[in-house]
């Protein structure tokens, strides 16, 4: 028997581990099976290479067993196993050889959500978060080895005594602590394997002995008891986890039919994906995962998907945006980075070199997949477009060197429902004026001009397109894009004007302001194309795009938006039969018609509010009495 203290100068370490982890309380038993599971590995490899003897029929496993009675949680698994100067080596020594930089490192870091316990070494040690004291019990592969016991009651000294174990491996035993009771409940311990251990590559299995024949769990995962077969024989047990993850297989080895399935069980989303990429990289990195491309509604806020980092075939955790984009957000998949440390600072990983290597490769992946759509499934892109355009227009804003890589395939819907690229919109103009619609209903009526005049339009309805397009202006030398009410230049005759027209249109603008009354609307007469509207309403522009940006900032800017009300322009039409005969009605007359023109194009423009919508109704009567 032998007695000994850790390898560590400060007696406080234990509560430390406590209180840093205690968010993550759970990653202990992520820890102790992936523990197992490296220590079957490690002997697989061994006997690969003839250093040692291992039965051909053996079925390698790691077994969670549940003691609730007795409050122990017990992993052991049949792997490599070792010998008690491997337990004093490995447990006593080298586990703590980085416990001085982590008692220094953990007081600089950020404790709200980083992880640096595993890139330490200590992560046996997070056995201790809700154990008051745990034993090792190992028996070494090695010839003639004799079984190991190491104990410790979460002080600083341990006891390393001979060992009862018969079969190789090891058994870890958790006497669990009156505060974390709740991990020996079968529900919790197979939530939490599910979630880390979903896909660790040796099959791992729950066990409660006290309580062979009853089902305990309600979560919905798979059973290791099942029920009993009519002929009263006990099924075989099953394990947690999928050994072979669909991620770790050649991409020419996998179907459409189980890419759809993993996602379905993995992701719990029963529509579809679009469709994915499979990532199968060996060099100059190890990157293996598979990305899907959900269907993503047009309401930008809220969407978030799901991308599930692994180490090694172990959950790490979602979402990590030092390693995957930002803007792939909003797809969902698997990510396997064997290099890259289970648990590691969020600073670490923002500033290493490595991680923005992979970044970058991922995304350069990610706008390979788009550009090979476009170029050999166009009709299959152009269906995808309506539901990945939004994350195609964020990740351009987000990220300039994909705005390089997908710029050539990113498309617009037009008018008539037809998809276009920029080049293919802008063939044989010689300006670079792209119109757009950004809302078909309310804009109806400008569509329709621009219809009756062989013009067209792309329409761009969401609010990033906003911004979307001024990346495109500033990317794209010469191109501007102008809201289908902004300008009328391409729908107007532009014949030059005699001295008397202009005369006319003078007086005719001077009628309206006096009746209209508000010094802010601009008034001006053109020759539209189509001789049946008799006035439309324009905005400019930048000023409407500056309103739309000080109001999306909220209410403290909305303020701001008052700021470009005069850039509204009353359009009259000199084509329409209606306005050329107000010069001929009396004074009464006129101005029911000249209201009555204003509010259609202010309806024809954007709702009225309710007050002029009250008296929009009242002239229209007494314009019907009239008649009759």
């Amino acid at each position: 028997m032998a007695k000994g203290n850790i390898s560590v100068d400060s007696e406080n370490l234990f509560p430390i581990i406590k209180k840093w982890l205690y968010s993550d309380k759970d990653i202990f038993l992520r820890e102790l099976v992936s523990n197992g599971c490296d220590a079957v590995t490690k002997l697989k490899k061994l006997a690969s290479i003839g250093e040692a003897q291992i039965d051909e029929n053996e079925k390698f496993k790691v077994t969670v067993s549940i003691f609730k009675d007795a409050k122990k949680l017990v992993i052991s698994d049949n792997g490599i196993g070792m010998t008690a100067e491997e337990i004093d080596k490995y447990i006593n020594q080298i586990a703590f050889s980085g416990a001085s930089d982590f008692l220094s490192k953990y007081k600089e870091e950020d404790d709200k959500g980083s992880q640096i316990i595993g890139h330490f070494g200590l992560g046996f040690y997070s056995a201790f978060m809700v154990a008051y004291s745990v034993e090792i019990d190992s028996l070494s592969y090695q010839d003639g080895a004799k079984a190991a016991k190491w104990t410790c009651d979460g002080s600083m000294e341990f006891d390393l005594t001979d060992g009862d174990r018969t079969e190789r491996g090891t058994t870890i035993t958790l006497n669990i602590a009156e505060d974390s009771e709740e991990f020996l409940e079968e529900s919790t311990i197979r939530q939490i394997l599910h979630k880390y251990c979903a896909f660790l590559p040796i099959e791992i299995y729950v066990e409660v002995p006290e309580d062979k024949h009853e089902d305990h769990c309600d979560c919905g995962h798979d059973h290791e008891h099942e029920h009993e077969h009519e002929d009263d024989t006990p099924s075989e047990p099953k394990p947690i986890n999928n050994t072979t993850p669909l991620w770790m297989k050649k991409p020419s080895e996998c179907t459409d039919e189980e890419y759809k399935e993993f996602y379905r069980n993995v992701f719990m989303d029963f529509n579809e994906p679009l469709f994915w990429i499979h990532l199968n990289v060996d060099y100059p990195f190890n990157l293996k995962g598979i990305l899907y491309f959900p269907k993503i509604n047009h309401e930008f806020a809220g969407q978030e998907g799901q991308i599930k980092l692994y180490n090694n075939q172990v959950f790490v955790a979602d979402n990590v945006k030092e390693v995957i984009p930002e803007f792939l957000m909003l797809l969902k998949g698997v990510i396997d980075c064997p290099d890259l440390p289970l648990n590691v600072s969020r600073s670490f990983l923002q500033n290493d070199g490595y991680v923005k290597k992979i970044s970058s490769h991922i995304t350069k992946k990610v706008a390979d997949k788009l550009a090979s759509i476009y170029n050999n499934e166009r009709e299959n892109y152009e269906k995808y477009w309506d539901y990945i355009n939004i994350f195609i227009k964020y990740g351009c804003l987000r990220d300039e060197k994909f705005y390089e890589k997908v710029k050539d395939v990113i498309i617009y819907k037009d008018i008539d429902g037809k998809y276009l690229t920029l080049d293919e919109y802008l063939d044989g103009k010689e300006e670079k004026d792209v119109y757009y619609v950004s809302d078909p209903q309310t804009q109806s009526q400008y569509i329709n001009m621009f219809k009756n005049q062989g013009l067209n339009a792309v329409v761009l309805p969401s609010m990033m397109d906003t911004h979307f397009i001024s990346l495109v202006e500033m990317k794209q030398t010469g191109v501007k894009f102008k809201r289908i009410d902004s300008a009328i230049n391409d729908i107007s005759d532009n014949t030059e004007k005699d001295d008397s027209t202009k005369e006319q249109e003078e007086k005719l603008i001077e009628k309206f302001k006096n009746e209209i009354k508000d010094d802010t609307l601009k008034i001006e007469v053109q020759s539209l194309k189509d001789d049946s509207i008799p006035a439309v309403i324009l905005l400019g522009e930048q000023s409407r795009r500056m309103q739309e940006m000080y109001k999306a900032y909220g209410q403290q800017m909305a303020g701001m938006a008052d700021m470009f009300h005069d850039e509204f322009t009353l359009v009259l039409n000199s084509n329409n039969s209606l306005i050329k005969k107000i010069d001929t009605l009396n004074d009464e007359d006129a101005n029911l018609v000249i209201e009555h023109v204003y509010d259609l194009a202010k309806i024809s423009h954007s709702p009225l509010p309710a007050e002029q919508m009250t008296k929009f109704i009242e002239r229209s009567n007494k314009l019907l009495e009239k008649l009759f």
